[in-house]
């Protein structure tokens, strides 16, 4: 039996603009009747466009399906097949790696408020990291950009992270530097170089807390003062550079408000 193109097209509930171009492909070849110019399909056609509806969903593109339906060997078959399924498990694995990571910042943006203020101790997450921003400047060096644009395709697993040196911590000082972190497990599966300018850091003995910062240039370390007072009060010695992250930015009472999660490493016994 033989079909007009807008009956395959209502069958297999496809355009007949990609019924057009399957046939320009070469995969379908239906009879034109020289009368009136209209194209018939027959059924062997149609089990073409079958086949390249199968594959379509699959995920495959058109212009490559059509060389897989009419012009692919055994071994041409497998091994397209076989790539198809390695990007579908990386795929699928990427997803995976999302999903962890929206219910890791889901929790920490849900938790952060109570951790405002209250100091405990705990051990840090091991985490690789650059630094590109001191106080309001940008480092604009040719590494440091480079660095900077390799990881933008790690977001949304890097964290707005920052540090504040043992000196200014201490000292009163008020300089403080930003950049980029990652967890080391994201680290690991994302397989992030880790030469410099990106540091790695072990887990360390900390204090952890958070603080919030108000309005546009407020960020200061001496946000983190009452976790000086708490390792005074507790006779803790603090054992290096802070560090930290910025968890989430919400508006509150009408200005813009950063939640800031912080490490402060102690001398471990």
């Amino acid at each position: 039996m033989q079909y007009k193109i807008g009956d395959v097209a209502r069958i297999l509930g496809i355009s007949t603009d990609l019924i057009r171009y399957y046939e320009k492909k070469g995969v379908v070849t239906p009879v034109k009747d020289k009368s009136n110019d209209y194209r018939y399909y027959d059924t062997w056609d149609i089990n073409y466009l079958i086949d390249c509806l199968w594959f379509k969903n699959f995920g495959f593109n058109i212009d490559h399906i059509a060389d897989m339906v009419s012009d692919f060997s055994y071994a041409n078959l497998l091994d397209d097949l076989g790539a198809k399924t390695e990007e579908i498990e990386q795929s699928i694995r990427h997803q995976q790696l999302l999903l962890r990571r929206i219910k890791e910042h889901e929790q920490d943006v849900r938790n952060i408020k109570d951790c405002v203020g209250v100091c405990d101790i705990r051990r840090s997450p091991a985490i690789a990291y650059y630094l590109n921003r001191f106080n309001q400047s940008y480092d604009n060096s040719a590494r440091l950009n480079k660095t900077s644009q390799e990881w933008l395709k790690y977001m949304p697993f890097t964290k707005r992270h920052f540090e504040i040196n043992w000196e200014d911590v201490v000292g009163g000082g008020d300089g403080y530097a930003w950049g980029f972190s990652l967890d080391k497990s994201y680290a690991e599966e994302l397989n992030v170089p880790l030469s410099p300018p990106v540091v790695t850091l072990p887990s360390q003995l900390s204090i952890h807390s958070a603080f919030k910062s108000s309005g546009k240039d407020a960020f200061t370390p001496r946000h983190i003062d009452f976790m000086i007072d708490y390792a005074e009060a507790n006779g803790l010695e603090i054992f290096g550079s802070v560090r930290g992250n910025l968890v989430c930015s919400i508006v509150e009472d009408d200005r813009l408000t950063g939640y800031f999660e912080v490490w402060m490493p102690i001398e471990e016994n």
